[in-house]
């Protein structure tokens, strides 16, 4: 695994977890079903969560991030701490929309595992209450929220991912931008546009071209480039092996998740690069948040206090593999997930434009674009 950057090593930054399953029941409120650069080195562990706040202790947490057993794990080691949690899985835009629809009738304490774009929909719904965590000076903020009302637990870079067998580090792209040029027609696959990483790449493409007076914001040459972008590229079907088409050289080129291409690499026993853009790349950056009319605040600012501080997250990411936003919890991370953050940067994305925006351009590219 070797980055492929068009100058010097970036800065090391760290990096989300795998893509949510599928929809858990759903709770009532009567009762609920249970169910990314680093901050400096002078940093400090958290120091040991507080005891839970007496009375009701139990917090209902929904969350897009408790697949693969992670809400289970979670539970289960919450209550050896004195917190009791019941979860509710669903994917993320789902969520979000149950979360916008309960509004008025607010079931969830907190949400945890959600990305930017769907934190400042609720944001703007005026659903979150503004704190700050115990260990929120020891991570990287310019993966949360500067308002203060999300902040971040597991990040993830999103890459493009390619064969050396086909692509050379020459000939492979510099930037997302260069996958419009005609060399790279068929030599790439996008992930299916309906989910995040995809959406994500996009919105890091789209955002560089911002313009008032274009259509939904973006310039004329904007769109060009994102119609080029997706009619080069092969649009990955359900069930499609794309990493089987880049290791035979079909497709060689891919978009793909940090965790993922660690994972692959591992799994089917092959090596590939990736691309490094100086412009930094798109991370989907997992998130938590208290929601303003819960009637545990209290109680949830201290589990929040709990669940992102170094020692829960350095367990968390031992346990399921991913990269933990915070630094000392990144120390107890495999090298290869190590080597993986130091060689890409955080992309900067004003993701109150993109969540402002991403249905309208994702419609657009849909209609217009795909053919």
């Amino acid at each position: 695994m070797v980055a492929c950057a068009p100058a010097a090593t970036p800065p090391p930054t760290v990096a989300p977890t795998s893509a949510p399953a599928p929809a858990t029941a759903v709770p009532t409120k009567a009762a609920v079903q249970p169910t990314a650069v680093p901050a400096t080195a002078a940093a400090q562990p958290t120091a040991a969560p507080k005891a839970p706040v007496a009375g009701d202790k139990t917090l209902i947490v929904y969350t897009n991030s408790g697949s693969d057993g992670r809400g289970d794990w979670l539970k289960e080691r919450a209550a050896k701490d004195g917190y009791q949690i019941e979860y509710l899985q669903l994917g993320a835009g789902d969520l979000t929309n149950r979360l916008v629809a309960e509004k008025n009738n607010q079931i969830a304490d907190l949400v945890f595992g959600l990305n930017a774009m769907e934190y400042e929909k609720l944001k703007k719904q005026n659903m979150l209450l503004k704190y700050e965590p115990t260990w929120a000076k020891e991570v990287d903020m310019a993966y949360g929220d500067k308002d203060g009302y999300y902040y971040p637990i597991v990040v993830q870079p999103l890459i493009l991912a390619y064969n050396p067998k086909f692509v050379s580090k020459e000939t492979a792209p510099k930037d997302w931008t260069d996958l419009s040029k005609p060399e790279y027609k068929d030599k790439y696959g996008i992930l299916a546009l309906g989910g995040g990483t995809a959406k994500t790449i996009l919105a890091g493409i789209i955002v560089r071209y911002a313009d008032p007076n274009g259509k939904y914001g973006i310039s004329d040459k904007g769109w060009e480039v994102i119609k080029s972008f997706i009619q080069n590229g092969h649009i990955v079907a359900t069930g499609e092996d794309y990493w089987g088409n880049a290791i035979s050289g079909t497709r060689p080129m891919f978009m793909m998740w940090g965790s993922g291409l660690l994972q692959n690499e591992k799994d089917r026993k092959v090596d590939f690069d990736f691309m490094s853009p100086d412009t930094g790349v798109p991370f989907v950056v997992e998130q938590v948040a208290i929601f303003t009319n819960s009637k545990k605040t209290a109680l949830a600012k201290e589990f929040v206090d709990w669940f992102g501080s170094a020692k829960i997250q350095s367990e968390w990411s031992t346990k399921f593999g991913s990269t933990p936003a915070h630094p000392e919890a990144l120390k107890n991370s495999a090298p290869e997930v190590k080597a993986l953050m130091a060689a890409v940067k955080p992309q900067k994305i004003d993701w109150g434009f993109v969540a402002s925006n991403i249905d309208k351009w994702m419609e657009k590219i849909e209609l217009e674009y795909v053919k």
